[in-house]
C-alpha cells in the first residue's frame, strides 16, 4: 500500500510540476500588457499642457515666450500619456530663421519639443532664459542651447536632451515623429 501511494504522489507532483512550468513559460513568452499611459508619444499625438484642467490640445498660440510643460495625448482615445516621467515634454516658441540644422526640419511654427529629463541626474528641465534661449537644468545647471538641437553648452551633462519632431495637425501642436535622442539619465 505505501509504494501505490508514493507513486500516486510523485505522479501527482510531477503533474503540478509540470502545470506550473507551463505557467511559468507562458507568462514569460507572453509578458503583462503594458499600460498605454506608459507609452512613448506616437506620431500623431496631440500634446496637451500639465497644468491644465482637462486634456485639451496645445495649439501654437498656446506656446507664447515661456516654458510650456506638456504630455502626448492620443486624440482618438483622449489618453494622456503621462505614466512615465520621461514622457514630460517641455515646448518653447523660438525664431524660425535662427533654427539651426535638424532643429528647424523639427520645429513646427518655431515650436520645439524636448523631453523635460535631464540625462545628468534625471531632474526637470524647468528653467528657460528667453534672451539668450537656454534651457537650464535647476538641479546641477547643466544649460542646452534650445536652437541647436539642445546641444549641451555646459555644465555635468553628457548629452543633449532628447528631441521631438513636432507638426501642426487642424491647428493642433502634434508629434510628428518619436524621440530622437536617448531619454533618461545617461549612464557613467
Amino acid at each position: 500500500m505505501a509504494v501505490a501511494w508514493h507513486s500516486t504522489r510523485r505522479r501527482t507532483l510531477a503533474l503540478f510540476s509540470m502545470l506550473g512550468f507551463g505557467f511559468v513559460a507562458r507568462r514569460a513568452i507572453a509578458p503583462a500588457k503594458a499600460d498605454p499611459a506608459d507609452e512613448r508619444p506616437r506620431e500623431g499625438d496631440h500634446l496637451a499642457a500639465i497644468d491644465a484642467a482637462a486634456p485639451v490640445p496645445l495649439e501654437p498660440k498656446d506656446v507664447t515666450d515661456s516654458l510650456v510643460l506638456a504630455w502626448p495625448m492620443d486624440p482618438a482615445a483622449k489618453l494622456v500619456r503621462n505614466g512615465s516621467r520621461l514622457n514630460k515634454v517641455l515646448l518653447v516658441r523660438l525664431d524660425p530663421s535662427m533654427l539651426a540644422g535638424p532643429t528647424r526640419d523639427r520645429a513646427a511654427g518655431g515650436i520645439v519639443a524636448y523631453s523635460a529629463i535631464c540625462p545628468h541626474a534625471g531632474c526637470e528641465v524647468s528653467d528657460w532664459s528667453a534672451s539668450q534661449q537656454i534651457l537650464e537644468c535647476p538641479c546641477h545647471n547643466s544649460r542646452y542651447n534650445a536652437r541647436e538641437a539642445a546641444a549641451v553648452i555646459d555644465g555635468p551633462s553628457t548629452r543633449a536632451l532628447a528631441s521631438l519632431p513636432l507638426k501642426i495637425v487642424d491647428g493642433k501642436l502634434a508629434v510628428a515623429r518619436p524621440f530622437i535622442g536617448r531619454l533618461g539619465i545617461a549612464p557613467t
